[in-house]
């Protein structure tokens, strides 16, 4: 017989030991810079755990809610889930262009003259290259790759066949259905391994830049972090006009896949954690395996905030003048360059090049942003995560798919599914599966 856990114990949970890991991660790239370096074998480890599982999960995940969806709800789940990304970027993209006008955290700051460090990323590819690498060659090639793009184009069309195929295809839904609780136990022992991984990742990036290199361009890391909380603003005020969710119990769930986020700059280490968690507030399997791998490749708000913020900077610091129509068509060529950018530290860099390229401002304005884009990364990965986890909600509530009883609207309820109360959840979130109750839609 199980003893009932007593209010107010304290649990060190998987939440706490990451907190810790950060903080010990940070005072050792503080005061042993040198040591510090020198442990960049265990986050490499941690994020290749992490990318390891990845492909894996997305595949298993989308043919299963797919298969037993249906193409109908799959059309109707995928337009609201565009209607959703498309406004919560172009809100992001607007932020970081007032931001950008109001700070001028390029103004009297002189660009490298060296353009050799960026040559290789100053290839824009055209909207036309981003709908063809979409579909993919071969499906190992891009499991290989975590092309999660590719991923999700591939699990859609063999979920979409899967549903039509009925009966006949029954046992690969099973199949699918078995592989996705199977990789999510699989998530639950990798993530036992997060402390030691963000400790590592955070005093590596310290260890190796310092904060001496930050300080002529502490401006612009100020005016991006500024525009990001303003867009949490929105974005949590947008969530709780939407649906009835209890803010306090989803803060506290997704703490955890944030932190991760923040302090590996990878959102590849955060998605599977944080889909765990989605599934524990209350929200349907089906939904989380289709919005949540589609917003990775279509819904980077903290990336499209950074870009329309970095490509400001650049022509700010160049003493380039853009009008106002010229910032507009600068946010559109972003809108579209941006989606299918791989979660992973410094894929921004890329579309960032490519936009200066298409407006005929200087490549050697991503050199300049290159010494400070590690602590500017980790921001907006945040920020994408987040931005994922509240864009499921949403869409989830559209579908009116989240059950009334769940502990995302109840915190105090006790849902008859056997999860835990919302307040046990939000505790128990960091820690082992075995601990944390089913799963809604198991």
């Amino acid at each position: 017989m199980t003893t009932p856990q007593r209010p107010g114990r304290f649990r060190f949970t998987l939440t706490h030991q990451i907190l810790l890991g950060l903080a010990l991660g940070c005072l050792i790239g503080w005061l042993v810079p040198s040591f510090a370096t020198s442990l960049k074998p265990i986050s490499t480890l941690f994020l290749r755990m992490i990318k390891m599982i990845l492909g894996p999960l997305l595949v298993t995940t989308l043919i299963a809610g797919i298969a037993g969806t249906g193409a109908k709800v799959v059309g109707r789940l995928g337009l609201k889930a565009i209607i959703w990304f498309e406004v919560a970027t172009t809100a992001a993209l607007f932020i970081g262009m007032a931001a950008a006008n109001l700070v001028k955290p390029g103004a009297g700051v002189d660009l490298p003259h060296d353009a050799s460090s960026v040559s290789a990323l100053a290839k824009a590819k055209s909207f036309t290259d981003f709908l063809l690498e979409a579909f993919p060659v071969s499906m190992w090639d891009a499991m290989a790759r975590n092309d999660v793009l590719q991923i999700v184009v591939f699990s859609i069309f063999v979920g979409l066949a899967v549903s039509a195929a009925g009966p006949k295809a029954q046992l690969v839904k099973d199949l699918a259905e078995a592989g996705a609780e199977m990789m999510f136990k699989v998530t639950g022992f990798v993530m036992r391994f997060a402390p030691f991984g963000v400790g590592a990742a955070i005093a590596v990036t310290l260890g190796t830049s310092g904060t001496s290199v930050l300080l002529p361009l502490i401006k612009c890391i100020l005016a991006l972090y500024a525009a990001l909380i303003v867009f949490f603003i929105l974005l949590f005020t947008a969530m709780k006009l939407l649906t009835r969710t209890h803010m306090p119990t989803f803060l506290a769930a997704i703490r955890e896949p944030a932190i991760i986020a923040f302090t590996t700059a990878s959102s590849d280490a955060a998605l599977p954690r944080a889909m765990q968690i989605l599934e524990q507030l209350g929200v349907p399997r089906r939904i989380v395996g289709f919005v949540v791998p589609t917003g990775y490749a279509f819904n980077l708000d903290g990336s499209t905030l950074y870009l329309s913020l970095a490509v400001l900077f650049v022509a700010q610091a160049a003493g380039v003048d853009m009008s106002l129509g010229e910032q507009l068509g600068a946010m559109l060529v972003l809108m579209l360059s941006t989606k299918g950018v791989a979660g992973v530290p410094r894929a921004a860099l890329v579309v960032l090049a490519g936009a200066l390229t298409a407006f005929h401002l200087p490549a050697e304005g991503v050199a300049l942003l290159l010494g400070i884009d590690a602590l500017m990364d980790m921001g907006r990965t945040c920020v994408n995560v987040v931005g994922n986890c509240v864009a499921t909600v949403i869409v989830a509530v559209w579908e009116r798919a989240i059950p009334d009883d769940a502990p995302l609207f109840h915190p105090r309820a006790a849902p008859a599914s056997g999860l835990p109360t919302a307040e046990v959840v939000a505790d128990r979130l960091g820690a082992d599966d075995s601990q944390s109750g089913s799963r809604t839609g198991s």
